[in-house]
């Protein structure tokens, strides 16, 4: 490699090496891919993509393009130099082919071929092949244009040239294997999210997606990379430092690069993201440790520097990082990941490279910058103020039994069932609607919390004052888990927690105030699963004896189209309240009848913004967010 950023094009049939044939993929997907859900058919496309982004971090690709077609086939191409068309001699067959056929056959093994590569240890296309009921690959390439066909991981005739080529590059096109697959449709959001997060991480490339199915399109292209990641991320914010600060260096060696970007605002919450090779390292690692470290040392090193903080005070890690948003992302040759599912990184020197970077680099931010580091420092000091008093109360909560599961509030209704995997809890809008529901209940495995009114925004409020609040004291005692950095989900006393409010503007409110509590300070409950919505009806339908419930206009007015109009009583329900015992029972409570969506968290980064944006203090965001999505809820009765 003749530094970092590109390495000696050095890669053709020779330089693949092949470890093992393909079989096992079909027999355990799930092996390879993860699971053969919506996940691991999302994963196809992220392997093929992969491949791509390795031929960019490589210098040599600065396209690519990804498209769901009408025929529920996906198809990615980009700009790089192309999959080796030459013949490998210990093989006998084109190097395509070799790719397309063969585990662990790539240019990630041995040398001359990619010195940086995210992906699933080389063995992306040969899953992808195998997992599909048919692919075909072009490859543009030495003036030619070449193509094979594949039927489930089996060529159906020898790579071929079927034209000419003035440019180099590569396009897959597959369709995954519906006897494979539990569904075989892809979702546009999880396809568009992890694209836009790879221009993000890979300054300079563009990436394309193309959705043919029903005609949108997208291209993502930032030229800042990451410092316009976290200035997206902050959007809403005030923030304290003017300007991301901004780290891009080499390791020692000069055989891996370190890229950092943050920014202090004045929330309470800490967003710290990490990535190694392009893959988000969800459980951090040692480049995260690093970054950590280096943050407690600098700041509090200048903070006996302007005297701010007296010989022996030290401020202590979480009162530093209050307020940061902050994107770590490394690439490194041969990373290691903890476990199978690459979410951990590591490589144990990575964290001395990211701590003397960040201690070097931030530290001199911080000589220029003396006003915003007096700012800075005067913020962790009221951090460590807050956390202070959030402990007191924390203790003070339990002394009294507040937080104990053994002094459940006594407007709990609680169910009999002991086997939290049994139970669920109803968090209900009001006190009229929660004796409603405790009356219809099952009460062997439901309990019933009616809350008051709109419990406290989080999001403008540190946890001493969280704590004090009486309804989510209510909350907390009764999940039974704990509440922030002592969340514990194998403490909870539900395995399901399900918000029923009220099916209009102010019921939306709460249920999205209690979700931003559950967001913030038990991320875990959503992590887990176990956070739910109820579906109560919009609307009753009644023409003699028949009754019909709709729970959306749509069904409504199909329903009322079916039944005529003379002689239908339409009754529009504006709350819980409004219903008896049997109705709730029968529409919303009953597991063999109701509708419960549950609240899922794939994209971390895309909720911290929503919330951020819905209870900031940000209206002029807020409301142009609400135009934007006006359709979404244009048939909301206001």
């Amino acid at each position: 490699m003749d530094d970092f950023g590109k390495v000696k094009n050095e890669y053709g049939a020779e330089q693949i090496t092949v470890l093992r044939g393909l079989e096992p993929v079909r027999k355990r997907p799930g092996m390879y891919i993860g699971s053969t859900d919506t996940h691991g058919l999302h994963h196809l496309i992220n392997e093929i993509v992969d491949n791509s982004i390795d031929e960019a971090l490589a210098g040599y690709c600065d396209n690519v393009l990804v498209e769901l077609n009408k025929d529920g086939s996906c198809s990615v191409t980009d700009n790089g130099r192309g999959i080796p068309t030459g013949i490998n001699k210990e093989e006998g067959k084109s190097a395509v082919e070799l790719v397309l056929t063969k585990l662990h056959a790539g240019g990630k093994f041995g040398e001359g071929g990619y010195k940086i590569s995210g992906g699933l240890h080389g063995v992306g296309l040969s899953c992808v092949n195998a997992l599909s009921e048919w692919l075909e690959v072009e490859v543009k390439q030495n003036g030619n244009l070449y193509k094979q066909v594949y039927n489930r991981g089996i060529p159906q005739r020898d790579l071929a040239i079927v034209g000419t080529a003035n440019s180099t590059g590569t396009k897959v096109t597959f369709m995954p294997d519906d006897t494979i697959f539990e569904t075989t449709t892809f979702e546009y959001d999880v396809v568009r999210k992890r694209l836009r997060e790879l221009a993000f991480l890979n300054k300079g490339i563009t990436i394309t997606i193309k959705d043919h199915r029903d005609n949108k399109e997208e291209t993502f292209h930032y030229e800042g990379g990451i410092v316009e990641f976290v200035t997206e991320m902050n959007e809403g914010k005030q923030t304290i430092i003017k300007k991301p600060i901004y780290i891009n260096t080499t390791t020692k060696d000069k055989k891996g690069e370190i890229e950092i970007a943050f920014q202090y605002n004045d929330g309470y919450n800490e967003i710290i993201h990490g990535y190694a090779n392009n893959i988000n390292t969800v459980e951090g690692g040692t480049h995260i440790e690093g970054f950590k470290k280096a943050l407690y040392k600098v700041i509090n090193e200048y903070g006996h520097k302007l005297k701010i903080l007296k010989d022996n005070d030290k401020l202590s890690s979480d009162d530093v990082r209050e307020g940061i948003t902050a994107i770590v992302s490394v690439k490194l040759q041969e990373p290691q990941f903890e476990g199978q599912t690459k979410t951990k990184l590591g490589n144990s020197y990575m964290q001395t490279e990211v701590n003397n970077a960040v201690c070097d680099l931030f530290g001199m931010y911080l000589e220029e910058n003396p006003e915003e580091a007096r700012s800075l420092i005067l913020r962790s000091v009221t951090a460590q103020k807050a956390r202070e008093a959030a402990q007191a109360a924390r203790t003070m909560a339990r002394r009294k039994g507040a937080l104990e599961s053994s002094t459940l509030p006594g407007k709990l209704a609680d169910c009999t069932e002991k086997d939290p995997k049994l139970c669920e809890i109803y968090i209900v809008e009001g006190d009229s609607a929660g004796g409603t529901a405790k009356q219809c209940r099952d009460r062997r495995f439901q309990a019933i919390l009616p809350l008051r009114g709109k419990i406290l925004n989080v999001e403008k409020a540190r946890l001493n004052h969280v704590l004090g609040n009486e309804e989510i004291k209510s909350m907390i005692t009764a999940f039974g888990g704990g509440v922030g950095d002592e969340f514990d989900p194998s403490k909870l006393r539900y395995d399901k927690i399900i918000c029923m409010t009220d099916a209009d503007v102010d019921g939306a409110h709460i249920r999205i105030l209690l979700l931003t509590f559950f967001y913030r300070y038990m991320p875990g409950l959503i992590e887990g699963g176990h956070v739910y919505s109820a579906m109560p009806p919009l609307y009753k339908l009644q023409k003699g004896k028949q009754v019909v419930y709709c729970y959306s206009e749509d069904e409504k007015a199909k329903k009322v189209a079916e039944m005529g109009n003379k002689g239908l009583d339409v009754q529009r329900y504006k709350g819980l309240g409004e219903m008896d015992k049997e109705q709730l029972w029968e529409t919303t409570m009953n597991p063999e009848h109701r509708g419960l969506i549950q609240i899922q968290m794939n994209d971390a980064i895309e909720a911290d913004k929503i919330f951020t944006l819905l209870m900031g203090d940000a209206p002029e965001l807020r409301r142009k967010f609400i135009e934007e999505n006006a359709k979404l809820v244009e048939d909301l009765d206001i």
